[in-house]
């Protein structure tokens, strides 16, 4: 039929996904041949918001406490609890990870940032993405009853380094 691809063809080319197995069906990836090594990712993110909600949350007073500190451990417990969420992830165990902002004043933007470190046989640019994620949904949260109109966005990997694919830099940012 024109204009529509085979039920074979769709499934070999998904099955170069690696959670796909050769006939198309999701699978959690057989890691247990690969070499364990030393593994880091960073992610970053942003949460928009007015300037007065940027100046409260820097300065503390919020009325729900202090909200970089809540981010802070919010971004490193959901980190350690990425397999529960992700359901494909692997559980590995966290060297390190760091949660860090940077407020930008001028765009009334809290940038987020996350490193996540491991000496395993998988990567953890997952656990670092869902650090960012989770410290940007605790900053809406804390800050929410002065500005809903928050957003959040640009959430992506910077960079990782380890593993058999190799390291990855994304362009224009500095990881």
């Amino acid at each position: 039929m024109a204009g529509k691809k085979s039920t074979t063809t769709r499934r070999a080319g998904a099955a170069r996904l690696t959670h796909l197995d050769a006939r198309g069906q999701i699978r959690m990836v057989d890691v247990g041949e690969k070499p364990i090594t030393r593994r880091e990712a960073i992610a970053r993110g942003e949460v928009r918001m007015a300037p007065a909600t940027l100046d409260a949350i820097v300065g503390g007073k919020l009325k729900k406490g202090e909200a970089l500190a809540a981010a802070r451990i919010a971004g490193i417990m959901a980190a350690k609890r990425t397999h529960e969420m992700i359901p494909l992830c692997h559980q590995i165990a966290l060297e390190v990870v760091e949660v860090d902002f940077n407020p930008d004043e001028t765009n009334s933007v809290l940038q987020i940032q996350a490193r996540a470190v491991t000496d395993a046989r998988t990567g953890v640019e997952m656990e670092a993405l869902v650090a960012v994620s989770a410290a940007a949904l605790t900053i809406y949260d804390m800050a929410k009853a002065i500005d809903r109109a928050m957003e959040i966005g640009a959430i992506r990997l910077i960079a990782k380094r380890g593993g058999v694919r190799g390291d990855f830099a994304r362009q224009g940012e500095q990881g």
